[in-house]
Parts: C-alpha cells; structure tokens; sequence
C-alpha cells in the first residue's frame, strides 16, 4: 500500500472493535460519519482474551501473542479502511485553492466561482444580512428618537431574502423561488391605483381591481 494522503479536518473513531471515521467542514463544523467497519483481528484477540482468563496458562500466553499479532494486523486494517473513507468521502468536500480549507459541498461552497464562501460569499446573503443588520440599527434610532418625541415607525416590509418563505431553500437574485416558485418580494402593489395589497391576492382590497 501506497501513501495515504490524509486531511486535518477529522475525527479518528476506530477501536479494537472496528473501524469509523467522522469528517467536517472547516467552515460550519458539520460532517458526515462512515459506516462502522468491524475488525477481524480485534473480534480474534477479544476471543483469545475471553480464554486465557477462564482457562489460564498456555491460553494466557496465547492471548498476549494474539495481542502482538493484533497489533500489526490490526494496523494494516486501519491504513487501508482509511483511505477507503477518504475516497468515500470526498465528493462530499473540496479543498479551496484559496484558502486550503476544506469545506462541504452542501452549504459552504461556491461551484461557479471554484472557492469556498468565506473567499466567495453568497452575495444574495450577504446582501439580506447587511439589510437586516441595517434595519435594526434603524428601529433602534427609531426607538431612542420616540423616546423623546412622537416619531412613526418605519416600513420594514420590503427585504432581500436569503432563503424562500415557503420552502426555505437558500435563494440569491430574482423574483421568485428557483426550487418552488414562490414569490420572493415580502409586499405586493395594485397595478391599479397602486395600494399594497398581500400576496397571492386575486383583487385589490383598495380599489377592487383584480389582479394579475
């Protein structure tokens, strides 16, 4: 067997039982788990053990060679369900040329520009996080300005999503939902005489026109 090419971002599970290993994402910690693989020469010196003590002497002994040949055997066992969890698991993770983390496919990153998301952010989120952080500072010097004066709260209706109201799926640019088709825009106008009017309504609780 060859050199196994190993990464940091992994937990080492293995016992004399078997053999399982756990990977995350640099990033946001999350990972995946490989299928517990049992160990032929653990379940072997476990048996040799359980004799030794119920009967003694030249099983005794038998025992601790057992343990020695264990070891080595044991060893090769765990290089070569190593590396077949490294190839298990890679689809599930890319290295980012950027920054050398790595991350998982699933939520950190980026396939069209080739990094991850702390080199690549999601513009789309990014965007909604900054609008949300700013409405919030917003509503704040609204509240401390109502502390000592009548001040009319502001519109906060209208936002940048960054996941679908309907079926949550991550969303970035658009008017509607790529997963579902929901509509993205939080408010609705009457194309009439221009009065909000709530999603999916079929006529204009303003004017009574229908809507489109």
């Amino acid at each position: 067997m060859g050199l196994i090419k190993f990464v940091r971002n992994y937990n080492d599970e293995s016992t004399d039982r078997g053999f399982q290993f756990q990977f995350y994402c640099d990033r946001c910690g999350t990972g995946y788990r490989t299928p517990f693989k049992a160990s032929g020469t653990g379940i072997a010196s476990e048996a040799l053990d359980v004799a030794g003590s119920l009967l003694g002497g030249f099983l005794g002994g038998a025992a601790d060679v057992g343990r020695h040949i264990h070891s080595a055997a044991w060893e090769r066992a765990h290089d070569a369900a190593f590396s077949e969890a490294v190839e298990q698991i890679k689809p599930h993770f890319r290295q980012c040329p950027s920054c050398s983390t790595w991350v998982c496919t699933d939520q950190c990153w980026t396939s069209k520009r080739g990094l991850c998301k702390e080199c690549a952010p999601d513009l789309g989120v990014e965007m909604s996080r900054m609008q949300a952080q700013a409405a919030v500072e917003e509503a704040q010097e609204v509240a401390h300005a109502a502390a000592s004066e009548k001040v009319t709260a502001r519109d906060f209706d209208q936002v940048v999503r960054a996941a679908c109201p309907r079926c949550g799926a991550a969303v970035s640019t658009g008017k509607f939902c790529a997963e579902c088709g929901a509509p993205l825009s939080a408010e609705k106008f009457c194309t009439e005489c221009g009065g909000k009017t709530a999603i999916g309504a079929k006529f204009c609780a303003s004017c009574g026109a229908r809507q489109q």
